[in-house]
């Protein structure tokens, strides 16, 4: 018969055993917008929409938990970087996708948000995959469209990527991500100093008639409050909106972001601007002040740390 001080030592064995098992850290429970998520294990056949939610699970190398990626090449440019990150991936819809598209490549998983693949009463949606047993994360900078929060700082990216690393049970990966990402913006913040006047600045997405920018609660502004910088429309009340000109010009912003995407380059872009008189009495343009961002760089992902990064540099040169 084993003695106690055996039987002891096999039951420490194992309960150190059991709890070193990485299926015991499941079931795991996060938030996405206001609900709370459960996954009892982590998904195997994931699917992620749009170019920078696409990054965010690069970045995690989640590559092998993945069947596919949508929302991409429609309306964005697939860089090389990126390309070579899925390129044994399929882009299974070019625009946001559909429950069908969803369904015949047997998802379990969508990392998607509102307005990033997602709209309000579409045919995709949290509520209309669950009888499908497809669990959905939302970006929390989108959450905006169906719930009340905070103007956004940086902290919503890196949420987004600690939720990741819990649902996908990669916490180490995800925590090393984030602290990486916090000393950048710590480093910025040592290098500009103390910025008494924070530079006025636009965001300049697309249109001619009417723009399209980033409001109150769009990541470019927490990008350009990081940078040393206020978005001049920061009273406005949305994360992506349609304005007018007047209040634009009105509010003489010293630096002009353009967002770089699409058929119509940054370049061209510029220059609708500069050959319009109305704007020629514009401090950005007095002083040629335009930084470009690409669109993956302007939405929350992991490229926004390196954007800041710049967009201080344009904002404050003498920090260079």
């Amino acid at each position: 018969m084993p003695s106690f001080r055996l039987l002891a030592s096999a039951a420490g064995f194992l309960a150190t055993a059991l709890i070193a098992m990485p299926a015991l850290a499941y079931p795991v429970t996060v938030k996405s917008c206001n609900r709370d998520v459960t996954f009892e294990a982590a998904p195997k056949r994931a699917i992620s929409n749009d170019v920078n939610l696409t990054e965010m699970m690069l970045a995690l190398q989640l590559q092998d938990r993945m069947v596919g990626y949508t929302g991409i090449s429609a309306w964005k440019t697939l860089d090389q970087k990126l390309r070579d990150g899925v390129k044994e991936l399929p882009e299974l819809s070019e625009k946001y996708p559909t429950k069908e598209v969803l369904l015949n490549a047997d998802a379990d998983f969508l990392f998607a948000g509102w307005n990033y693949g997602m709209k309000v009463g579409g045919e995709v949606t949290p509520e209309t995959l669950a009888p499908f047993k497809i669990n959905v994360y939302e970006l929390t900078e989108s959450c905006i469209h169906i719930m009340a929060k905070a103007k956004p700082t940086m902290s919503d990216m890196f949420v987004d990527i600690l939720n990741l690393g819990a649902i996908f049970g990669v916490d180490d990966k995800a925590k090393t991500l984030v602290a990486g990402y916090e000393k950048g913006l710590a480093d910025i913040k040592n290098r500009i100093g103390e910025v008494k006047q924070p530079v006025r600045v636009f965001v300049y997405d697309s249109g001619t008639e009417k723009p399209f920018t980033s409001g109150r609660f769009g990541i470019p502004t927490a990008m350009i409050e990081a940078a040393g910088g206020v978005n001049i429309m920061d009273d406005v009340d949305k994360n992506w909106v349609e304005v007018s000109w007047e209040p634009v010009i009105e509010r003489n912003p010293q630096v002009i972001v353009i967002v770089n995407y699409g058929d119509v380059t940054a370049e061209q872009k510029i220059a609708f601007m500069k050959e319009n008189p109305a704007f020629k009495n514009l401090d950005a343009f007095r002083s040629d002040r335009f930084a470009v961002l690409d669109y993956v760089e302007a939405t929350p992902g992991p490229r926004n740390i390196d954007a800041i990064s710049r967009l201080a540099d344009t904002f404050h040169p003498r920090s260079m």
